[in-house]
């Protein structure tokens, strides 16, 4: 749910803990604790704030995209499925998008199209979708990633299977595609249908 900056002086009081002190309070916690858990339950609060634009001005000043891009080279699985789930609330701002594409982002984004979670997957595959731009398009509709959304929308998991379907429709080259398909033969691989 979306809220306005005077619901939330209206909710918090003068005296109360405004948004900003909270947010910046959440990252000075996360930069200073070695507690994987805690920086995990962290990390998804920062992911769920990510949700309203009312944030947005304050996660500019926290820095908290580059937390969340840092997030995306972390080892540790949970972590960086909150993390991309960050990035992926965030993109669809026209500044943050630039943001994070500007600052290496997409890139970061494909690397989580590997990972184990399903979820961090499909967060992957919809923040890409939210990427493309004039400028990044060629990088996010490339020959891999085509072919790995091929994969992905004969998944089993009717979520990501549809998803990746989307992607290939709406996003991709009939060419790129046809390239898809011709070196997935040429590898060997048969899609099961």
């Amino acid at each position: 749910m979306f809220s306005s900056k005077s619901y939330l002086e209206k909710k918090t009081g003068p005296y109360g803990i405004g948004r900003f002190s909270y947010l910046q309070s959440l990252v000075n916690e996360y930069q200073n604790t070695d507690d994987i858990e805690a920086k995990k339950q962290i990390m998804a609060n920062l992911a769920n704030f990510a949700y309203d634009p009312i944030n947005y001005e304050h996660f500019k000043t926290l820095n908290i995209l580059d937390l969340f891009l840092d997030g995306l080279e972390e080892s540790d699985e949970e972590l960086v499925e909150f993390a991309v789930g960050g990035v992926c609330n965030a993109s669809a701002e026209k500044e943050n998008r630039k943001h994070i594409i500007d600052n290496g982002g997409v890139k970061l984004v494909i690397g989580c199209l590997s990972r184990y979670s399903e979820d961090t997957v499909l967060s992957a595959v919809s923040t890409l979708m939210y990427l493309v731009t004039k400028e990044s398009h060629a990088e996010i509709t490339c020959l891999p990633i085509v072919e790995c959304m091929m994969r992905l929308s004969l998944s089993k998991n009717v979520r990501l299977k549809n998803l990746a379907t989307v992607f290939l429709e709406d996003y991709c080259d009939d060419t790129v595609i046809q390239e898809a398909r011709m070196m997935q033969k040429n590898n060997g691989y048969v899609p099961t249908t």
